[in-house]
């Protein structure tokens, strides 16, 4: 066992310290001094070619990712392992207060002992086992633990067999172009020196999944997830003639009645189910107060899977709204036929049918229809949305398909189905190649090694349940159902591109050994200790002797 809690607890405190929320100056902040506390070592004193500092491709942000190698003299041979983690925190203005000591661990603490807490809270501030502050559990702990061993193989080149590359990137909390630009010079690594990547560990937090749970996580692989989003049209009136129109957001509630926490929308794999999926956003588009019902409303998703592709969820999908769709025609049918016999009017049936299509299908129907004259359309529309820095992905998406609408001949009522956002790929580590296998041993055999250390249970899972740049170390989808998610996102080359051949390049499996704690993105986040800063680094160190060493 390596003795190095109080290492990596030192580390852990110093980057703590310089805050790095995403999107903000942090982010540059937080790359140079990880840069320049390892371009400090004596072994990057000597090898500077080994360690980089390089800023984002195609970003909005100047921000940088750090990467380093370190080549093992045990036994030269190719095989590299990648360690992973990411610099950036979510925003401290649930601080409140205390936003001041939010990056302040010690003081931090002192400050919420004075405050009325949970009995577990208080538990864990009185016992000093736990170190609080934003960005100590998600993840500066991880990121430190890997520094820790990038470090110590540094100093001992000759108990390491093959290579280890440490990648500390930014914006995992926004948009993964860390990850995404880190791909490139992995990839150049891996033809400049001979690099064989074998497999990658990240170190993002793990937490207890239910009251109760006391296991340690470890995870094979990830959970992937997808933002399905709907534009819904209806038939606009005035509100005191509300049956001669048909009202968007009417249609709306029933979609989200449809697919909210909707059991039949889990995607079980290995035995492990995600949860279902929830709405994130349900708005209708009118810019400001009339007494006419909507011309359309806007709702999306969050969608988790384990085996179906982004191709898979838009057949799901379509099938749910064209259910919810018909419901609420006929509920919408029987509160006109009720209201007529309250007033004595004459019932007229609507001639609205239910109407679904996918974003694809319209554009192609548009694209037959029109040709160039929509096709440069759409491209200038695009590039003026680009210079409006208020739209993000989801907006910019939405106003392309409100725009593609307005081309349509058939404008009745209909539900677009498409995507608004980056999709995070899934990775299934099933044991299917001989590198996912070693990695699965080397894991089993980590935890053989190690638990008699620890008195808590140290269990393994399959797919790491929160979004994370793992997904972007190696892709299970074909390229048929990569196309179906880009075919289906309306942003997708203009405010959004994933350069999939890079991850293809990579195609590394990828498992999460990290830190413990609770309260991730809140107030009270905190970091067991014991585990994060010593068990950690220890299952991580058996893995790399275990797949390096075979």
């Amino acid at each position: 066992m390596l003795v190095c809690k109080e290492e990596v607890l030192s580390i852990t405190k110093q980057l703590v310290e310089v805050g790095s929320v995403v999107n903000t100056e942090g982010e540059a902040a937080m790359a140079r001094h990880i840069y320049n506390t390892i371009s400090q070592w004596a072994y990057f004193k000597e090898n500077p070619d080994s360690l980089v500092l390089e800023q984002t491709l195609n970003d909005e942000q100047v921000r940088y990712n750090v990467i380093a190698r370190v080549e093992g003299t045990k036994a030269r041979s190719p095989r590299t392992l990648i360690l992973m983690g990411h610099l950036d925190t979510v925003g401290i203005e649930d601080y409140n207060q205390l936003q001041p000591l939010a990056c302040r661990p010690d003081a931090l603490r002192e400050e919420m002992r004075k405050e009325d807490v949970s009995p577990l809270i208080r538990n864990h501030l009185e016992s000093g086992e736990w170190m609080f502050g934003r960005g100590t559990l998600d993840m500066k702990s991880g990121v430190a633990s890997h520094m820790y061993l990038l470090k110590y193989y540094s100093e001992n080149p000759e108990l390491l067999a093959g290579n280890l590359v440490l990648v500390s990137e930014c914006d995992e909390e926004d948009s993964s172009h860390g990850i995404l630009s880190a791909l490139k010079t992995l990839i150049a690594w891996k033809k400049e020196y001979g690099l064989d990547y074998v497999g990658a560990i990240n170190s993002d937090f793990v937490s207890p999944r239910y009251e109760g749970d006391d296991n340690r996580y470890i995870y094979r692989g990830t959970v992937g997830k997808l933002l399905p989003s709907f534009f819904i049209t209806g038939a606009e009136t005035h509100v005191g003639s509300c049956f001669e129109g048909l009202d968007p957001n009417f249609i709306a509630a029933y979609l989200t009645k449809q697919i909210n926490y909707n059991p039949e929308l889990c995607d079980e794999a290995l035995g492990e189910t995600t949860v279902p999926p929830v709405s994130l956003k349900q708005t209708d588009l009118k810019p400001s107060y009339t007494v006419q019902t909507a011309l359309s409303a806007y709702v999306y998703y969050n969608f988790f899977v384990h085996s179906w592709t982004p191709k898979d969820v838009l057949v799901k999908l379509k099938q749910q709204a064209e259910l919810a769709f018909s419901k609420a025609l006929q509920d919408y049918k029987n509160h006109y036929q009720a209201y007529c016999s309250l007033g004595g009017e004459a019932y007229q049936e609507p001639g609205w049918q239910p109407r679904v299509l996918t974003y694809e299908e319209m554009d192609q129907q548009l694209q037959e229809l029109y040709g160039e004259a929509y096709t440069s359309s759409m491209r200038e529309l695009k590039e003026r949305l680009l210079k409006d820095p208020s739209l993000d992905t989801r907006m910019f998406s939405a106003r392309v398909v409100e725009e593609a609408w307005k081309w349509m001949k058939d404008r009745s009522p209909a539900i677009i189905l498409f995507y608004s956002s980056l999709y995070s790929p899934r990775i299934e580590l099933s044991g299917k190649n001989e590198k996912e296998r070693a990695l699965i041993d080397g894991l089993d055999q980590a935890l053989e090694e190690i638990q008699p250390h620890y008195p808590h249970p140290m269990t393994i899972r399959n797919f790491f349940p929160y979004i994370s740049d793992m997904s972007f170390v190696a892709l299970s989808d074909d390229e048929q159902a990569i196309d179906a998610m880009i075919q289906n996102t309306p942003c997708w080359g203009k405010k959004l591109k994933v350069e999939f051949d890079d991850i293809r390049a990579l195609q590394v499996p990828v498992v999460n050994i990290g830190p413990y704690g609770w309260d991730a993105h809140k107030k009270y986040e905190r970091v067991e200790m014991e585990y994060s800063f010593h068990i950690v680094p220890n299952l991580t160190n058996s893995v790399i002797q275990y797949i390096l060493g075979n």
